[in-house]
């Protein structure tokens, strides 16, 4: 007969991960780090028109509670007592805006979502509608491209020189942040206009919606972001760390929609459980933790010193560095942001930031295109059969080449081929495309920062990858470290809301943390090869670059 008497494991604490593909809760012990249950519902995207990606709020709010749900009766299953729940904490996919009735608790539009990768003059492919967008963990890869004329009205209007929106927020004017989302919404959706109107409307990204909804919604619901998902709005002074009135008025935004800024350890308020939702242990049970997707993932890293530096391997990449207490603006195309404020009192911490748009992409298209693997698994098969690629070289500038060239005239190419060529190669080829793509972020961080990296922190999905991370050790020449446990970003925003004032489950020591095992990756090769391979890839680049020679308009939209 089954025991029906509880572990006794010590204060547990909740993560709701809510990435572009899927919403997760996790379940983790605050003294050792380690992941107890969790469950997965996948989301789903729409189309309404070509280049549009949107989802429905209530779908991500309802994936929520079944996750909640499930994750809690996996829980007891395993005689785990869900009261021992002491916190919960919210990792969000960035960017994405979200507008709702605050009277009714209705969406008033679906959220509008981020389009391939930030940064300048950032060329994009067009997602036909009714395709699918390929998953990528919780990093925001999504092709919305409403906004390219609204961009291109509001950068005539720039006063001044162009830094002013980058002076402020340490983001360029781009479609890929929320102001011009919002700014969008604004101008082309009646129900947000009126509700604005009547005063009814508030706005937030993924964060705030999911906040104020399960903490009561229209019954005293929490209207809050914190400093990290603030900072990727545009709206947002990293500075004094508030909206910013200039910034404000330039995007035509009015300030009482906008949610108010905390930090990103600290109760925000307390699980209200809604009809929806029948997990009623957690009912009373405080939000504590908020960081959007990539800072979660450097604080589940533990990336608390300057110079500091992780990569998430998904869809595409994306590398923060810890920069400490200063903002370090690039000269490379990265972007300067808030990476958190771990307490109302404590020192906010700055990081930049920089993304490789195709990653675990060109081992889809791989798959799916040229049809040289049925699996994304077997791509370290056939690369182990060879070892090298042979001197061939994969440029995978299917958009163009993103940080630090900025350059959409690029296009893909493979080169360096012979007739010994085989698909092996090719595999093998791949696998360093996204290596010498990640170091040339990190030469132009170490450019930016001059601190040289001395190792680099990796997660995500392409990870579970031996034969990458072994490339990426050579490739860079300082070793590659790999937490034992992948789920950094749930981690992460389990961390800050365990480690909250009022909660303080969860300490945030070097020494209280060594639970956390690693596995390393040194360079197997000498630093000659290593650079000699580095510079014919940067040839390889340069081969790529001119293919477009006009840019016609790649939306129909106007």
């Amino acid at each position: 007969m089954a025991s029906t008497k509880k572990a006794v494991l010590g204060p547990l604490v909740g993560a709701v991960d809510q990435g572009t593909s899927s919403t997760r809760f996790l379940v983790f012990n605050s003294k050792t780090a380690e992941l107890l249950s969790h469950h997965q519902v996948e989301i789903k995207q729409e189309f309404p028109r070509e280049g549009w990606v949107e989802q429905d709020p209530r779908e991500i709010l309802q994936s929520v509670y079944e996750c909640i749900e499930k994750t809690c009766e996996k829980l007891g299953q395993l005689n785990i007592d869900i009261s021992n729940i002491k916190a919960i904490g919210v990792s969000n996919q960035r960017e994405t805006t979200v507008v709702w009735d605050k009277l009714t608790g209705e969406p008033l539009y679906n959220a509008v979502a981020a389009p391939v990768s930030p940064g300048p003059s950032v060329p994009v492919a067009v997602v036909p509608p009714g395709s699918s967008v390929p998953a990528a963990g919780s990093s925001s890869v999504w092709l919305d491209l409403r906004t390219q004329s609204t961009v291109e009205n509001l950068s005539k209007r720039i006063p001044g020189n162009n830094n002013f929106v980058k002076s402020k927020t340490g983001l360029p004017l781009s479609t890929y942040f929320s102001a011009v989302k919002l700014r969008w919404l604004l101008d082309n959706v009646r129900k947000v206009q009126k509700a604005v109107e009547e005063n009814r409307a508030l706005f937030g990204t993924i964060d705030s919606w999911l906040i104020w909804s399960l903490t009561g919604g229209v019954s005293g619901g929490v209207h809050c972001t914190d400093v990290t998902n603030a900072s990727r709005t545009m709206l947002f002074n990293i500075h004094s760390l508030e909206w910013d009135k200039e910034l404000c008025e330039f995007f035509g935004i009015p300030m009482e929609i906008l949610p108010n800024v905390r930090s990103s350890s600290e109760i925000y308020g307390l699980m209200k459980i809604s009809h929806s939702l029948k997990a009623g242990a957690l009912e009373g049970v405080p939000i504590s933790g908020c960081l959007g997707d990539q800072s979660a993932a450097l604080v589940g890293q533990m990336c608390f010193q300057d110079g500091q530096a992780k990569n998430t391997y998904g869809t595409g990449c994306f590398l923060l560095c810890n920069t400490g207490r200063k903002c370090v603006f690039s000269e490379h195309g990265l972007l300067t942001t808030v990476a958190y404020k771990l307490g109302r009192d404590k020192p906010v911490y700055y990081a930049l930031e920089g993304s490789v748009a195709i990653a675990g992409a060109v081992i889809r298209w791989l798959r799916d295109n040229l049809g040289i693997i049925k699996t994304s698994e077997e791509i370290e098969k056939l690369a182990k059969e060879v070892g090298t690629s042979y001197g061939c070289y994969f440029v995978p500038a299917f958009s163009g080449l993103y940080a630090p060239y900025w350059e959409p005239s690029a296009r893909g190419i493979i080169c360096g081929l012979t007739q010994f060529t085989n698909k092996c190669h090719i595999a093998f080829a791949a696998l360093e495309a996204v290596c010498f793509q990640t170091r040339e972020i990190l030469d132009a961080m170490n450019r930016d920062c001059g601190i040289p990296l001395s190792h680099l922190q990796v997660d995500g999905g392409m990870t579970s990858n031996k034969i990458l991370m072994q490339l990426q050790a050579d490739i860079l020449y300082i070793p590659v470290v790999k937490p034992s446990m992948p789920e950094t970003t749930a981690l992460g925003a389990a961390m800050a809301a365990g480690a909250a004032e009022g909660v303080g489950v969860w300490s945030l020591e070097p020494e209280d943390l060594s639970a956390v095992t690693m596995e390393r990756f040194e360079p197997q090769i000498n630093a000659e090869e290593s650079e000699i391979r580095y510079s014919t890839w940067k040839k390889a680049v340069m081969k790529s670059v001119g293919w477009v020679t006009t840019q016609s308009p790649e939306s129909g939209i106007p």
